[in-house]
């Protein structure tokens, strides 16, 4: 990926180099207009649009996930104490219906332990980490849509660097004198896609590093509570003293 952008970047300022000697070879004085951001867009043509629709994507991804991937969640603490009552009670049928029920990642690693208790704690304790890896792979797998935006952002913008170098090209070979105001919507088109490109990589790159994180921190400490109602409640010495109770 630093490969990629480190071309990008090496493209885009060796196009801007021979487009400003360009510029300096033309002894002419002209007036010089700045360009407002939207006129600057204009020139990245379909490239542009595609930078914008994948940009769009990505946010609507980012929300999404921001919004469903936090530790209400993928933990719920109802259900974690709510299952602790039921296993106290000894009441394991009631406790794997309400963890069934229950669709979050805490619900489902829950079932998958209890539902293996048959054979014993430890029984249950590998149904746990089985189930809990197969989940945190499946919420990771989501995530991983970020990086996809991510690594697509600067592919498109290093399309647009070569969609406008042949754009200049083809003004220099179908005029016998171009002037610099005659290459620079080529230059425009190649630099603006290049920096809209970074621009996605930068932003969506560094939200799926940050959920990443996020969600392998969450998946841990829910992964921990989880065996700590189980050590509590199923392990031997829980039950010899439920037993002593009784």
């Amino acid at each position: 990926m630093n490969r990629r952008v480190l071309q990008v970047i090496s493209v885009a300022m060796l196009f801007a180099l021979c487009a400003t000697m360009a510029f300096a070879q033309d002894g002419e004085t002209t007036e010089v207009h700045s360009k407002t951001w939207w006129d600057l867009f204009k020139t990245t043509g379909i490239v542009g649009i595609l930078l914008v629709i994948t940009s769009m994507i990505g946010t609507a991804l980012l929300i999404q996930y921001m919004v469903n991937f936090n530790e209400v969640k993928i933990g719920n603490p109802t259900l974690l104490s709510e299952v602790d009552a039921l296993l106290s009670e000894n009441d394991l049928d009631g406790a794997f219906t309400l963890a069934q029920s229950d669709q979050s990642y805490a619900g489902k690693v829950i079932a998958g332990a209890i539902g293996r208790s048959v054979g014993g704690y430890e029984e249950a304790r590998l149904g746990m980490e089985e189930t809990a890896a197969v989940e945190s792979f499946k919420i990771s797998a989501k995530c991983s849509y970020l990086s996809l935006v991510g690594n697509i952002g600067p592919l498109l913008g290093l399309l647009g660097t070569v969609t406008g170098m042949i754009s200049s090209f083809q003004v220099i070979e179908t005029l016998k004198a171009p002037t610099p105001g005659d290459l620079a919507k080529g230059v425009y088109e190649s630099l603006v896609n290049t920096t809209m490109g970074l621009f996605i990589s930068i932003i969506f790159l560094s939200a799926y590093f940050f959920m990443k994180n996020k969600i392998s921190d969450i998946c841990l400490r829910v992964n921990n509570s989880i065996g700590e109602i189980l050590s509590r409640n199923l392990s031997p010495e829980a039950q010899k003293e439920q037993g002593g109770a009784r």
